[in-house]
């Protein structure tokens, strides 16, 4: 079940995250307010899922959950695709 909710999260992780946020206290145990459970719904969520499942899992982000959290913060940046830019480029 874990393994489903991990390949979802991926692939619509707003999805994922919400959820979550209604069916246990995962994210509740990670951080303190909701507040942050919402900016990061808006703006980053697959880092917050990945931080979450860090300090859930071991406690702090150190370590591999640190490497896991950055690749997070990279993917919902948008530095592992073409970008905006290239896009425009095969319209003309």
């Amino acid at each position: 079940m874990g393994c489903l909710v991990g390949c979802l999260g991926l692939l619509f992780p707003r999805l994922v995250l919400f959820f979550v946020f209604l069916f246990s206290d995962y994210l509740g145990r990670a951080y303190e307010t909701n507040f942050w459970h919402f900016l990061g719904f808006l703006f980053m969520p697959l880092t917050t899922l990945a931080y979450a499942w860090a300090v859930n899992t071991n406690g702090t982000v150190t370590g591999i959950y640190l490497v896991v959290v950055v690749i997070a913060v990279l993917i919902d940046l948008g530095l592992g695709g073409k970008g905006a830019h290239e896009g425009k480029k095969s319209w003309g």
